[in-house]
């Protein structure tokens, strides 16, 4: 087995090949002249198992493109069979069409990867799990709830588990039940000409307790922060959140540290920014995860 890093995220899949007992293959990523990708695998490869590990995240586009050229390279080289470890699909949340004119962007995507000569994929916390059926081939799902379910176990006593709208209730559910703790639920209003989230109610009593958020992401930070002020003002003591993926769009950890949330615990599915350390954003290695799965999965 030899496993391989595009752009996106090559801490995360250095720490695989240290659990795997592998060094990282040798590969070459550069852009030419006119900014289109270019890709040199530089070892053999041939008749072996090769991994991927890409991130779809920012930027999108480029990482896709960067991550299908990567395994069209190994198919050439011929490798045997290719599995795409991608922690983070993006356009997941693409997963309807909401206005006539749109396109079915998760579908497209899926099949764009599945083109690119993978023979399997492995991915963490996809938006809707009905987009696992726009996969043409074989897809493990896997959720970093363990993750979080094994921190706060032994690290801090949570009281109540806040999903911050219903429709996260089901995602939410699983951890609190995993907890053993009650869930509150946040009845939110969106403008969807605007993106502003208006805050209703909440169906718990929750002062003097500690909270936590849970949700899949965050994009602007806007809904994770309203909600946390809106918990401070109803008296909660402490307010806690955690996301399966954290996209460190430029300026929304920022406000995070400066929001009414007292921690925010995040993975590595997504690389966060280098030279750049923030008070209250806690990274769990989802390293560990991904590497038993591969050797589950091959």
């Amino acid at each position: 087995m030899k496993i391989f890093s595009g752009s996106s995220n090559k801490p995360l899949a250095q720490k695989i090949a240290r659990e795997l007992g592998l060094k990282l293959g040798k590969i070459e990523l550069s852009r030419f002249p006119n900014g289109e990708a270019r890709v040199w695998v530089k070892e053999k490869v041939n008749n072996g198992i090769c991994l991927i590990v890409q991130s779809f995240s920012l930027p999108p586009d480029e990482n896709i493109i960067e991550f299908c050229l990567i395994a069209d390279a190994l198919y050439r080289a011929g490798a045997r069979r290719t599995i795409g470890v991608v922690p983070w699909f993006g356009y997941c949340i693409q997963d309807k069409v909401f206005r006539q004119g749109e396109p079915l962007t998760s579908k497209v995507i899926a099949k764009i990867v599945h083109q690119a000569k993978i023979k399997k994929l492995i991915t963490v916390d996809l938006h809707n799990e009905t987009i696992l059926g726009f996969f043409d081939k074989p897809v493990l799902h896997l959720s970093a709830t363990d993750l979080f379910i094994n921190y706060f176990k032994k690290e801090d006593k949570i009281d109540f588990v806040v999903s911050p709208d219903v429709g996260a209730l089901k995602k939410v559910t699983k951890l609190a039940n995993r907890l053993d703790l009650p869930i509150a639920v946040i009845n939110k209003k969106r403008d969807l000409k605007t993106g502003r989230v208006s805050i209703l109610g909440i169906n718990q009593e929750v002062k003097g307790k500690k909270v936590l958020i849970n949700d899949d992401f965050t994009s602007t930070g806007q809904t994770l922060i309203k909600t946390a002020a809106y918990l401070k003002k109803m008296g909660v003591e402490k307010v806690y959140a955690s996301l399966a993926h954290h996209f460190y769009i430029p300026g929304v950890q920022e406000k995070i540290e400066k929001s009414q949330i007292d921690k925010l615990f995040v993975t590595d599915t997504i690389a966060p920014p280098k030279n750049k350390k923030y008070q209250k954003l806690k990274i769990i290695s989802i390293s560990g995860l991904l590497t038993q799965a591969i050797k589950d999965f091959k």
